[in-house]
């Protein structure tokens, strides 16, 4: 058994990443602010922008393994926010004090934000000319990590996030607020949908991470489908599923100049790992509605992926 120092355990991948190292039979440690309630998991209350009190807590843990999820991922404003420049810092305090603690492998979680997005499906030697705040701090901490894991020798892979869905979505994104519009029968602005995206369940994300755990490979690795579709397509997939598809007004917002034609990832890489998702979009949409539907039906918690809206 592993001993295993998470963060973000009560973020929207941390209750999929929990259950996926209960699966594998990990000692779990999670640091934060919040507990996440799971009776196997040993939490210990950190605030991990405290340098003081995060180094302390590492100490005592002193955990083989590192999965890092912990950032600031308020919808609509993460992008932009300053508080990004304080998670890189916190962030690089982390994977040091791990590493110094006897720590052996780390993974990171960034996003495909850090690429110049194009035409080309995005491998991870693609050119990385971020645009936003957001992504030039992933892109920033994944840069000082990699020189510092060959300096130090510890073992560092970086997983580079594309368009997750799922249980435990905040309001304020494109699945989760689709099916709460369509579900109560209203209008659902959006784009025309023709832009392509490359989309993959949170388990799968969750599992992918787990699986970049226990390989052997190092830097970045693309955490997606590999497969990019329609926006417009997710959107009338989810409505069979809801109800309500003439409610859907495609084209009623216009489409950022900045919003490239299509993002998708190769996930050769990923695939090298071993790992095999357990999704398809359209099993993995209605796993999201079954789960929003749940989560209703018990004021606002999912029993069953254990996994809060938050």
């Amino acid at each position: 058994m592993r001993r295993i120092l998470l963060t973000g355990a009560t973020g929207f991948i941390g209750g999929h990443a929990i259950a996926a190292l209960r699966a594998r039979g990990e000692e779990i440690h999670a640091i934060g602010r919040s507990d996440p309630g799971h009776p196997d998991v040993r939490f210990h209350s950190v605030d991990l922008l405290d340098p003081s009190a995060m180094r302390a807590a590492v100490t005592d843990i002193r955990a083989s393994h590192l999965l890092h999820l912990a950032w600031y991922a308020e919808p609509g404003l993460y992008w932009r926010a300053p508080v990004n420049l304080d998670w890189v810092a916190a962030s690089l305090a982390l994977f040091r004090a791990f590493h110094e603690e006897g720590g052996t492998r780390a993974v990171g979680t960034g996003t495909c934000a850090e690429y110049a997005w194009g035409p080309d499906t995005l491998r991870e030697d693609a050119e990385c000319r971020p645009a936003t705040l957001y992504g030039a701090a992933k892109d920033a901490l994944r840069r000082v990590l990699d020189a510092y894991a060959v300096t130090t020798g510890m073992s560092f892979a970086w997983g580079r996030l594309f368009f997750l869905y799922g249980s435990g979505e905040k309001a304020g994104r494109l699945v989760n607020d689709a099916i709460r519009t369509l579900r109560a029968g209203e209008r659902f602005t959006t784009t025309a949908g023709l832009q392509r995206r490359d989309f993959l369940h949170v388990a799968d994300v969750a599992g992918a991470l787990c699986s970049l755990l226990d390989a052997d490979a190092t830097g970045a690795v693309n955490i997606a489908s590999g497969q990019a579709v329609p926006v417009r397509d997710l959107l009338l997939s989810l409505a069979a599923i809801t109800g309500g598809a003439e409610h859907i007004a495609f084209g009623a917002r216009p489409l950022a100049a900045t919003e490239p034609a299509c993002i998708e990832a190769d996930i050769e890489r990923l695939r090298a790992t071993g790992f095999t998702p357990q999704h398809t979009l359209a099993t993995g949409l209605a796993d999201t509605v079954n789960a929003w539907d749940r989560r209703q039906a018990s004021g606002g918690y999912d029993h069953e992926t254990a996994a809060f809206p938050v």
